[in-house]
């Protein structure tokens, strides 16, 4: 299977997909291979030196994670390759997504969303997760989804350095772009 990119698509499920890619390295065709899953996106929610944290159990680790809200931009590989397909615009939909995985997870509106960061996952892995600020929010209610076990609390910016570096806060990119997203809160 081809897609309009010339991949040739080896293997496709629900989430993932492994792509090969011919290139060109040197005056050699080389066939490069990637796994590709669509986006997804996680939320800075900050007010006054503060940040909301959620707590949530992951399967993965069997117990539970410090995380930041968030969650897919997309729920299949499907409704992606449609987007991607009619030029669509994938920040567009990774901020309507930040808006709905914030009221879900964590009961917040948010009033204002402001691209941070887009962390990719590597060379061979495509995987990017979209970093939102939002700073600008009104009181809801929290509606999680069915299984998920989620609770909210605000730590101030250094509690939260704290998780990251005590590795309380697994997911590694997240850690990254947290300790940064501290250091340039420091000079503001």
């Amino acid at each position: 299977m081809r897609n309009a990119n010339h991949e040739t698509i080896v293997y496709s499920g629900k989430i993932f997909e492994v792509v090969q890619q011919k290139r060109d390295i040197n005056g050699r065709e080389v066939i490069y291979e990637i796994a590709r899953r669509s986006p997804g996106m996680r939320l800075l929610i900050v007010k006054e030196k503060t940040m909301l944290i959620t707590k949530e159990y992951r399967a993965e680790l069997s117990g539970y994670d410090y995380r930041l809200p968030g969650g897919k931009v997309f729920d299949t590989l499907k409704e992606y390759h449609e987007t991607i397909g009619s030029a669509g615009d994938i920040l567009h939909h990774a901020i309507t997504a930040a808006t709905r995985e914030c009221i879900q997870e964590t009961g917040l509106v948010p009033k204002k969303i402001t691209p941070y960061q887009i962390a990719k996952a590597g060379a061979t892995i495509e995987w990017d997760l979209f970093y939102f600020v939002i700073d600008e929010f009104e009181a809801g209610k929290q509606d999680l989804e069915e299984g998920e076990d989620i609770t909210v609390s605000w730590k101030s910016f250094d509690e939260v350095r704290e998780l990251c570096v005590t590795n309380q806060i697994s997911e590694d990119r997240t850690v990254g772009v947290l300790l940064r997203y501290l250091e340039d809160a420091k000079s503001q």
